[in-house]
């Protein structure tokens, strides 16, 4: 084997802290990402706004991943990941620290976009960062380990955000992000060390080599598929207010428990790809189907709503599948695909929020996201039907297992 794949060795110790580090900007980004969900009726109030025009607050920052993952991607392709990495987070922080300091709604729209731009090249990089450092068998568990970062937003940054806007301010919410990226950027310097013999790519390979079926169905699952999930979770604050009828305590709860719920989720769906490869996802969209189906009946009563809302959390278990399935089949276009998973995954965030918020303007109900959301559950499944078709059913593994690691 060679240099530039060999799997560093590495003490547990200096394992967990590396990992530690790369889940740390998870955790900034995934605060910075859903903080504006529990906020969204304190925004509208204070920016003179409708809580569907804060959902667009949302799908400007997604647009803003699905732009930047592809073009970051590209441009940092020969960086060293470590230099990457940190670039990477000083972005955000810029981009977070401007939103918590903008003068209105337009000027928050532009800042919102600007942050989401580094978004899907981080974590990219993470993952390709994560897999390399263990044997192949555990990429998966790897891979959600960092991506904890991400789940631990949901169940601890997002209501401690959530209260922070309520209390104080929403803008406290983006400062404290501010704050959490430029932790891990002095994180990934202190325990990531330089791999001078790291494989790199020239921009022009990376986008030829990504140029296969298998990669663009991958991303087409989750940009359609995953979008059920934020079609409900970007209109979880007004559901609780306007059908449950609860006080606005109760909303940092419903997001702890959704919190809950993706970090099983997670942890699930590393676990689960170890063991059933590409079938997982197919697995995770029936399932995930089946759960947003049930949140419309379940919304009237706050006991049924907070257990639905964990099990439509679980979905978050498509993230490390999916992410893993790429490295497979995106071998020589490894930085560009990884970072490009959270692009789809983006488009998705925008999707959600977009096609619940016309359900909601024609009339149909807050509830009504569930059933919305399992309509893009089961298109994500007929995809993942033509793709497991294209890669040969049973014979469909064609990748490396190695490739995370070069």
């Amino acid at each position: 084997m060679s240099t530039a794949n060999a799997i560093p060795t590495h003490s547990r110790l200096k394992l967990f802290l590396i990992e530690f580090a790369l889940a740390m900007g998870g955790f900034g980004i995934g605060t910075g990402e859903f903080a504006i969900m529990g906020l969204m009726p304190n925004v509208a109030q204070d920016l003179g706004v409708t809580e569907p025009q804060v959902g667009h607050l949302i799908s400007a920052y997604a647009l803003g991943v699905v732009v930047g993952a592809p073009i970051l991607a590209i441009l940092g392709a020969r960086l060293f990941r470590r230099h990457l990495l940190i670039l990477l987070m000083g972005f955000y922080a810029l981009g977070n620290l401007a939103s918590a300091l903008a003068s209105g709604y337009d000027s928050l729209l532009l800042f919102r976009f600007i942050a989401g731009l580094p978004h899907g090249a981080y974590f990219g990089v993470a993952a390709l960062v994560a897999a390399s450092l263990v044997p192949a068998s555990q990429r998966a568990k790897a891979v959600s380990r960092v991506m904890m970062g991400l789940t631990l937003a949901l169940l601890l940054g997002n209501p401690l955000a959530t209260v922070l806007g309520q209390y104080l301010d929403w803008r406290y919410a983006f400062a404290f992000v501010g704050g959490v990226s430029l932790l891990t950027m002095a994180l990934v310097i202190a325990f990531l060390p330089l791999d001078r013999d790291e494989a790199r790519h020239s921009p022009l390979s990376e986008i030829r080599a990504f140029n296969k079926p298998a990669i663009w169905f991958a991303l087409a699952i989750g940009a359609i598929g995953f979008a059920g999930m934020f079609t409900v979770f970007s209109y979880l604050a007004p559901t609780l207010l306007e059908v449950t009828r609860v006080e606005p305590v109760w909303i940092p709860v419903a997001l702890a428990v959704f919190g809950l719920g993706g970090f099983v989720g997670n942890l699930l769906g590393g676990w689960l790809f170890d063991r059933l490869q590409f079938r997982a996802v197919g697995a995770i969209l029936m399932f995930s189907a089946a759960m947003l189906m049930l949140f419309p009946a379940a919304s009237e009563s706050l006991p049924l709503l907070l257990v639905v809302c964990f099990l439509v959390a679980l979905m978050v278990a498509l993230g490390p599948s999916l992410q893993t399935h790429l490295m497979d089949v995106a071998t020589g276009a490894q930085t560009l695909a990884a970072a490009s998973h959270h692009a789809a995954f983006n488009v998705a965030n925008a999707l959600g929020p977009w096609l619940g918020g016309l359900a909601i303007t024609a009339g149909l109900g807050w509830q009504t996201t569930g059933y919305v959301g399992a309509a893009t559950s089961v298109v994500g499944l007929l995809i993942f039907f033509a793709a497991w078709r294209q890669l040969g059913g049973a014979n469909r593994e064609d990748a490396c297992p190695d490739a995370a690691n070069g």
